[in-house]
C-alpha cells in the first residue's frame, strides 16, 4: 500500500505542472490600442477558418458603389482540431436586435455578441493583404437552451494572426454591380477573455 502511494505521489507531481501548463494561455502580442483592458484573462483561443461576405452596396458619394461587409462566416477550431464556436453576425437581444459580431459555442450553445473597440493594420502586425485585427467588447451573451455557459463570462475578444479576407478590388465598380457578392477565404485567431 505504501508503495502505492508513493508512486500515485509521484505520478501526480508529475502531471500537475503539465496540466496547469496546458491551462494557461499566453496573450497574443498585438498593437496597443487593441490591449484588453487590465483584469481580464484569456481562457480561449479558436483557430478560424472561413469566409468575410461582401455585397456591392451603394457608397457615400452618389454613383459610387462599394464592397461592404455583411457577415462574416466561419468554424473556430482549438489545437487538437476540435470545433469550438460558428463565428456570424446576428441580431443581439440584448440591445434590442442590433446586428453585432457573434459566436457560438459548438458544444452548449451558449453565445456571445461583441462590437469592434478598436482595429489596426499596423504593419508591424498586420499583413497588408489581410483584414484588420479587430478588438471587441461584449455586449450581451446568452445560455445554451440545457444552461451551457461556455462563453457568457466573455469580456472581450481580439481577431489576430489575420490571412486573406480583404475585399476584391474589382466587380464593384458601376450601378450594375449593385447586390453583387463575395466570399473571401480567410482565417484568423480569435482570443476570449474573461475577468480575473
Amino acid at each position: 500500500m505504501r508503495n502505492y502511494v508513493t508512486a500515485l505521489g509521484f505520478a501526480l507531481t508529475i502531471a500537475l505542472p503539465q496540466a496547469a501548463r496546458a491551462q494557461s494561455i499566453t496573450p497574443p502580442q498585438v498593437p496597443d490600442n487593441l490591449q484588453v483592458p487590465t483584469g481580464n484573462q484569456v481562457f480561449l483561443i479558436g483557430h478560424g477558418v472561413g469566409t468575410q461576405n461582401y455585397v456591392c452596396a451603394a457608397g457615400k458619394s452618389v454613383g459610387q458603389p462599394v464592397w461592404t461587409l455583411f457577415t462574416p462566416q466561419a468554424t473556430l477550431f482549438g489545437d487538437a482540431g476540435e470545433q469550438l464556436t460558428t463565428h456570424f453576425f446576428s441580431p443581439n437581444p440584448v440591445e434590442g436586435g442590433i446586428v453585432r459580431a457573434t459566436w457560438e459555442n459548438s458544444t452548449d450553445t451558449s453565445m456571445v455578441w461583441a462590437k469592434a473597440n478598436a482595429t489596426s493594420t499596423d504593419p508591424a502586425f498586420v499583413n497588408p493583404d489581410a483584414v484588420a485585427w479587430v478588438l471587441l467588447q461584449a455586449v450581451g451573451t446568452r445560455v445554451g437552451p440545457t444552461g451551457g455557459a461556455a462563453l457568457t463570462g466573455t469580456t472581450f475578444i481580439q481577431r489576430v494572426n489575420t490571412v486573406g479576407g480583404v475585399a476584391p478590388s474589382t466587380g464593384c465598380d458601376t450601378p450594375q454591380d449593385l447586390g453583387a457578392k463575395a466570399f473571401i477565404p480567410y482565417t484568423a485567431d480569435y482570443v476570449f477573455y474573461k475577468k480575473n
